[in-house]
């Protein structure tokens, strides 16, 4: 890691917001590097991912991968891409998943991460959270509207629904997701990484 990213990493690990992650000898699960082009920011890392140490290594990280054209090997090694969630630590569980992440954290931690990474040129959002925080839009706002205008904010910015397995119902209702938005998305990736 280049000296700013160790520096901000040791910051993030440091911070009193957690030291709840930081006493168990969990770190902040995310990568960015001065070289990366494509950077996608999701929700915060799964249970699966925070043991691991793997971000996106779970069956939504597998969808992820074949929507954005990756292989597994590609996804974890290549320095052209960056992985920023709302929040790099797992929230803990909700009633019906995983709970969202905590509000201030990416306005505190990414600006810093992103402005160390002067090569960006695609901004993937996946889900609602970074939607709507990037896109600075209105809750109300439906992602499925936003997604099917995905033109409309790129560059830089490529929104997307998260690639949970829950959303398997909403891809059938949605065909055109995948007839026209992830080749899109295919093609912009493969032409940066």
């Amino acid at each position: 890691m280049n000296d700013i990213f160790t520096t901000i990493f040791k910051e993030i690990k440091q911070d009193p917001m957690n030291h709840s992650f930081t006493s168990k000898g969990i770190d902040p699960l995310y990568f960015a590097g001065p070289e990366a082009t494509v950077l996608i920011i999701g929700q915060a890392p799964g249970k699966k991912a925070e043991q691991s140490r793997l971000y996106w290594n779970d069956a939504s990280g597998d969808r992820l991968r074949n929507w954005i054209g990756m292989s597994r090997k590609e996804f974890y090694t290549s320095n052209k891409l960056a992985i920023l969630p709302m929040d790099f630590y797992f929230p803990g569980k909700g009633k019906s998943g995983d709970l969202p992440p905590r509000k201030e954290f990416a306005k505190k931690w990414h600006p810093r991460l992103i402005e160390a990474m002067p090569k960006l040129q695609l901004i993937i959002l996946v889900g609602s959270y970074a939607t709507h925080h990037y896109l600075q839009l209105k809750t109300s706002i439906r992602l499925t509207d936003i997604v099917s205008n995905y033109d409309r904010y790129y560059p830089p910015y490529f929104p997307l629904i998260h690639p949970s397995p829950r959303n398997q119902i909403w891809m059938k209702k949605n065909p055109w997701f995948e007839n026209t938005v992830l080749p899109s998305l295919k093609t912009v990736v493969q032409k940066l990484i």
